[in-house]
């Protein structure tokens, strides 16, 4: 009798374990996915003048709630990994002249130069100077997408190469990109001034890159002529406390750490 009781039980306790299985699993998708992350508008900080109405007159979604897409949308994890890695379905290719310049102590800085595919709307002559992501470079995703996106707008476009990104561009100096270093951009700029004295330049920076341009206008009064605006895209500002957040567990931020250390050893090793 004894040995029939206990297995009666078995089944309730295993069907116990099942359920607790089910609702950890359960728990993890919500918690990943951020599902009980509510939406809402943007915070916008501006000073109040003439350019900042205009620009919110012209970005109505600036002041609109983001409904991001059903289920996946709210976590950055899965938009990252999605569009970070493996882009869009079919990335846009556009065709562009690589330059070379040399700088004062030997190395060779590279960016690609996209003219534009149709008129500007103003009618003038428009060009973005663009500085990629940390490690990043013309031949990715985003920045073909960016760009693609402003040649059919009459922009023509400028984009950096992060010193030593690309593969298969050797380095001619014993050195590569640091995060402050605004050398190579500054010289990419006074080209395409010399170039095209008659373009204005919008200049933008993702990320890195961010830093990069607004570190460059800060610099000097005269890296700001011909310059109409500055966007800077995802800037970070502290790099102390970025490196605090990136050391915690939470959300998995160390986790994204440990990648971007990796692949700064890669493109480091890459040269050595």
């Amino acid at each position: 009798m004894s040995t029939i009781l206990e297995t009666s039980e078995l089944p309730a306790v295993f069907d116990g374990v099942k359920l607790a299985a089910v609702a950890a699993v359960l728990y993890v998708i919500v918690r990943c996915l951020n599902l009980k992350s509510p939406t809402a508008p943007p915070e916008l900080i501006y000073q109040d003048s003439a350019l900042a109405r205009f620009l919110l007159k012209s970005c109505p979604l600036l002041t609109k709630e983001y409904i991001p897409p059903l289920i996946w949308g709210k976590s950055g994890h899965i938009q990252t990994a999605l569009y970070g890695k493996m882009g869009r379905v079919r990335s846009p290719n556009p065709y562009g002249l690589r330059k070379y310049l040399t700088m004062p102590d030997g190395a060779t800085a590279t960016f690609d130069l996209f003219e534009p595919r149709s008129e500007h709307c103003t009618g003038e002559d428009v060009t973005m100077v663009i500085c990629p992501g940390i490690a990043n470079h013309s031949e990715k995703q985003y920045i073909r997408t960016f760009v693609d996106y402003a040649q059919k707008n009459g922009y023509r476009c400028a984009v950096l190469n992060h010193l030593g990104a690309l593969p298969n561009i050797e380095l001619t100096s014993p050195r590569m990109f640091t995060y402050g270093c605004t050398w190579e951009f500054g010289a990419m700029v006074n080209y395409i001034k010399k170039t095209y004295p008659q373009t204005q330049l919008v200049v933008v920076g993702f990320s890195l890159g961010g830093n990069i341009v607004c570190k460059y206008l800060g610099e000097s009064q005269a890296n700001q002529e011909r310059v109409l605006c500055c966007v800077s895209v995802c800037q970070g500002y502290s790099a102390l406390r970025a490196q605090e957040t990136f050391m915690q567990w939470d959300h998995c931020r160390r986790f994204y750490n440990f990648l971007m250390a990796d692949n700064m050893k890669k493109i480091i090793l890459s040269h050595r």
